[in-house]
């Protein structure tokens, strides 16, 4: 398992890509679209303040390395959620 520090910092740079990516859609979607980015928005900036804060707090009474696995898989899946939807707006 990877460090927390990395974790972070991935967590990060995920979050990061899918903002400037709706950034990008902002500038070049019509007026129609940019009204269903705003909640687009707002569920980036949650996600990655959610998962930061759950990556330094371990939940009591689980491993750890089961802890971190299913931190993943929830992040991917949350992740990828918001990837089609960023994907719906360009259709």
């Amino acid at each position: 398992m990877a460090n927390k520090r990395n974790l972070k910092k991935n967590i990060k740079n995920v979050c990061t890509s899918l903002f400037a990516e709706c950034v990008a859609v902002s500038l070049y979607a019509t007026d129609n679209k940019k009204i269903n980015l705003d909640p687009l928005f707002f569920s980036i900036l949650k996600l990655e303040d959610n998962y930061l804060k759950r990556v330094s707090h371990v939940e009591p009474g689980m491993k750890a390395k089961d802890y971190f696995k299913d931190l993943k898989t929830r992040f991917i899946s949350e992740v990828t959620e918001i990837t089609d939807q960023i994907n719906a707006l360009y259709s």
